[in-house]
């Protein structure tokens, strides 16, 4: 059972991995409308995607999140890292959807960071934060991600 503070995050996750799924899929011509089309589409999910949860999603973590972790668990410093990078990646490839050329390839790299990210948190850094922070700090980082993520577009 995933910490109350972590549940809007992981609720995110949840989507994320379906989508990363379609994405590889869609690159591999296992999902129709197939082609050039079909990635159309899935590129526009993607961007979709980013633009109503990941912006949030990743502000959520970079603020509220990975401050406290390397503050209470400076272990996960080096884990926090490769998340910020990957987060990093994924708004510059996300950047990158409008171009008619190498999508397949660019839509298939997204899933597979998207879902390779996404596990990493729910299984390396979330039961980290479960077992290190207090009660009291995890509650604050709950009401911060809570008010990041039901913030109004900016």
């Amino acid at each position: 059972m995933r910490h109350p503070s972590l549940v809007l995050l992981s609720h995110d996750h949840h989507h994320g991995l379906a989508l990363a799924l379609r994405c590889r899929k869609q690159a591999l011509g296992q999902i129709k409308p197939m082609g050039s089309e079909g990635l159309r589409e899935r590129a526009r999910e993607l961007r979709d995607f980013f633009a109503a949860s990941l912006t949030r999603h990743f502000r959520a973590e970079e603020e509220a999140l990975f401050p406290v972790m390397r503050e209470v668990v400076p272990e996960s410093d080096a884990l926090i890292e490769e998340l910020t990078k990957d987060h990093e990646w994924i708004r510059s490839a996300t950047a990158q959807l409008e171009k008619a050329t190498g999508l397949g390839k660019l839509i298939f790299d997204v899933g597979h960071l998207l879902e390779r990210h996404i596990r990493r948190e729910e299984r390396e850094l979330f039961p980290l934060f479960e077992k290190h922070v207090p009660a009291e700090e995890a509650a604050v980082v709950g009401t911060k991600i809570k008010n990041i993520l039901s913030a109004p577009d900016l």
